[in-house]
């Protein structure tokens, strides 16, 4: 292996082959801007992130990527597809995130960059470390950064003419690297883009989004069904959400012709599709263990899972015409 370069090269993207990329975009690596961290720093000061504690951990390397790799130089910010069009998708009978119908995305990301990242050492040296959403890496504010696109609204980050169905995933490594593919900056089309429409604000059933462009986790159906644990706060309404909500990202003009995906691991598994709230109530651990095996809705843990269905059945029963 030779050392590592100290000037700046091309990346090769043949690289990128057979890993799944549809876009990518390379920037160096810095601190995050001043404005950046302040935004953030309020946002958990104000307890928007709920229960989410991990969020208020790893303030310095959140700030400073450099310090998840010695001598990191450049990060590859990868967005990998996973819209199924409904001719490969069926309606799930519960109301499931589109992300969390195939395999646990966590695996399938990291196994396909960490090829990415092999064949970078292989042809320039140096070090790599592939991140997903499990590092406390800022992946929106690094993907904007690097002009792969811009946070919108409904915080997502949206690649223009592409959309926001992707999973993001990114490449640390101590070579110098650009592309043609890289802006350094933030994306020619920011978020103000989303002003003169306001979808998202509106589909949103329990006002999380705001029109500063920031999200209250604790009024979020994705937060609640997921992340929350233990008893829902008085007055929850999960509008028929079981698993996630996808509604601020099935209005968005940009998603009005997703990228499909061709990795076969996101294919929704049937066993998902064809469960019902009173399957849920009635899952034992075992039967758990094998159904959400390599699943990333193991994440919400079957109690989690049993209270989303008691108060999905809880809600239906309310609405039922009375005798």
């Amino acid at each position: 292996m030779s050392s590592t370069p100290s000037r700046w090269i091309d990346f090769d993207p043949a690289l990128m082959e057979g890993s799944g990329v549809a876009r990518y975009a390379i920037t160096p690596i810095g601190e995050v801007d001043a404005d950046s961290r302040l935004i953030y720093d309020n946002w958990i000061a104000a307890g928007r992130h709920g229960a989410m504690a991990y969020l208020e951990r790893y303030g310095d390397v959140r700030s400073n990527p450099a310090l998840l790799l010695d001598g990191a130089q450049s990060m590859i910010c990868c967005a990998i597809p996973y819209f199924q069009p409904s001719d490969r998708c069926p309606k799930p009978r519960l109301s499931i995130s589109h992300y969390a119908l195939g395999a646990d995305y966590h695996d399938v990301v990291r196994r396909r960059l960490e090829a990415v990242a092999t064949r970078i050492r292989e042809t320039y040296g140096g070090e790599t470390r592939v991140c997903i959403d499990t590092a406390p890496l800022r992946e929106r504010y690094w993907a904007a950064r690097s002009g792969l696109g811009f946070i919108g609204l409904n915080n997502h980050l949206i690649i223009p003419g592409l959309g926001s169905y992707f999973f993001l995933g990114e490449i640390l490594t101590t070579v110098r690297l650009v592309s043609e593919n890289s802006e350094n900056s933030e994306h020619s089309e920011s978020s103000s883009s989303c002003a003169s429409c306001l979808r998202c604000l509106r589909a949103c059933p329990t006002g999380a989004l705001k029109a500063d462009g920031s999200c209250d986790a604790r009024r979020c159906l994705s937060y609640l069904t997921i992340e929350h644990r233990g008893d829902f706060p008085p007055g929850t309404n999960l509008h028929g959400s079981f698993y996630g909500c996808d509604r601020c990202a099935a209005v968005c003009p940009h998603n009005a012709a997703p990228l499909p995906t061709d990795i076969e691991d996101f294919l929704p598994r049937p066993a998902l599709l064809d469960l019902t709230a009173a399957d849920i109530a009635a899952m034992t651990q075992e039967q758990f263990s094998i159904t959400f095996r390599g699943s990333a809705m193991k994440r919400a843990k079957l109690a989690g899972l049993q209270r989303n269905a008691a108060a999905l059945l809880s809600s239906h029963a309310s609405l039922s015409p009375k005798e």
